[in-house]
């Protein structure tokens, strides 16, 4: 059985004729080719499709897509701040902490932390390490130990907080 969704993601509205089974994390890859957010567990145990839904970050492979119509949900697509033609201008403060803190070596689990890690920022613009760590905690890395993933986040904040920031 298929239903007609409008879903808005990185600000803007998508209409998509979809299985009422699927996952939004299936929705997201399979039908709007919105690749970044990965499959992990898809159980709900590796922080792997973590999108922010409101503001809050919510594992994709848990919720159906009739779930959060109407809501704003915001993928590692539109992380990046993006210019008048649609294309991608400047990146993240988080994205551009990853890469100088060498926070991610395969990159699999990036799009999920970098999620997880902006909705914290967000709600708690100067993070201890600790509530870094308590925020994150939900998604796993198998490769960088997360001193490097802690660190970019605390790098993030504090460029941020100088004002390189933006909604």
């Amino acid at each position: 059985m298929k239903q007609l969704l409008t879903l808005k993601i990185n600000g803007e509205s998508h209409e998509v004729w979809t299985a009422t089974h699927k996952t939004l994390l299936e929705v997201l890859r399979e039908d709007l080719r919105l690749t970044g957010t990965k499959h992990g567990c898809e159980l709900g145990e590796c922080g792997t499709c973590s999108v922010l839904i409101d503001g809050d970050p919510i594992l994709s492979c848990l919720i159906l897509p009739v779930e959060v119509q109407g809501r704003d949900i915001q993928t590692i697509e539109g992380l990046a701040e993006t210019g008048r033609s649609g294309a991608n201008v400047k990146p993240h403060p988080l994205q551009t902490a990853f890469a100088e803190q060498g926070a991610s070596q395969c990159g699999y689990c990036s799009p999920g932390m970098l999620m997880t890690a902006k909705a914290l920022l967000d709600k708690n613009p100067n993070p201890d390490s600790q509530t870094i760590r308590e925020a994150l905690s939900g998604n796993l890395c198998r490769c960088t130990g997360y001193s490097k993933i802690i660190e970019a986040v605390e790098q993030a904040a504090e460029e941020m907080q100088k004002g390189a920031a933006y909604g």
